[in-house]
């Protein structure tokens, strides 16, 4: 039986503030909950209807505590206005910097990316160009919001993500000497730009871009032109659909 005290957890899961008392997150979903159950992530709860436990005979083995429920008790826990059969309640990861080879990985920076629908796809756009690393700004939407989790679609649980001072992280890899692209206005086209195989993409704010303290360690500065002829065309990318050009130009090369 789902307790009241087990919906206002799940509920109370939309606050960050809730988030890092518990340190837990919430994932919903039929396909959100198999990744976790795929995934090295602990799971703390998973409540489901009885259709959901059946296509899923060997659940119990794979987490802390199962309830099983009907769909009406799993739609007054849900955040979702359509849940499905299924939702889980998943233990956070520790903040901790990711093995990064500077020499030979790809890695994605976001500098104060706001909108959670953005950032969780990002994470997905990370995960289909293989680039397992991303970092993120300490002002960035937090990863575990329940919207960045969804938008993910199960890449939250694959890809490294990591909340840094950027301005520090980067003056501390300049021994390094490796190249950090960064999308600008007055930057050089990405098309016929040299790019290398390794090295830092920043993308940055949904309204102001990359910002100064930031960009100033940006070695190769990159613009992704418009091929519109109209004057009134659209002044500026969504920063996820600039983040799957660059990757997607980064990886064709």
């Amino acid at each position: 039986m789902l307790s009241k005290n087990k919906i206002k957890l799940i509920q109370s899961l939309n606050r960050k503030k809730n988030r890092d008392e518990t340190g837990f997150f919430l994932v919903e979903g039929d396909k959100m909950v198999e990744e976790a159950l795929r995934s090295e992530y602990q799971v703390e709860l998973v409540v489901c209807t009885s259709a959901f436990l059946a296509q899923h005979p060997d659940i119990t083995g794979s987490v802390n505590e199962l309830i099983e429920t009907d769909s009406e008790t799993l739609q007054k826990a849900s955040l979702l206005q359509n849940p499905q059969d299924s939702l889980a309640i998943i233990r956070q990861p520790l903040n901790s910097r990711p093995e990064l080879n500077l020499n030979h990985d790809l890695i994605l920076a976001l500098d104060f990316i706001q909108d959670p629908g953005n950032l969780g796809t990002i994470f997905r756009i990370a995960d289909w160009f293989g680039i397992s690393s991303v970092i993120c700004s300490g002002n960035t939407v937090d990863n575990f919001n329940p919207k960045v989790v969804q938008a993910s679609m199960g890449a939250i649980f694959r890809v490294k993500t990591w909340y840094a001072n950027l301005p520090e992280f980067l003056n501390e890899i300049r021994e390094f000497q490796m190249p950090i692209y960064g999308t600008f206005l007055d930057g050089k086209n990405i098309y016929s730009e040299t790019l290398t195989s390794n090295g830092i993409i920043i993308l940055g704010n949904e309204g102001n871009g990359i910002s100064d303290l930031t960009g100033k360690f940006v070695t190769n500065r990159l613009l992704i032109p418009s091929f519109s002829s109209n004057e009134n065309k659209t002044e500026s990318l969504n920063v996820a659909i600039a983040a799957a050009i660059c990757c997607s130009e980064f990886r064709r090369r």
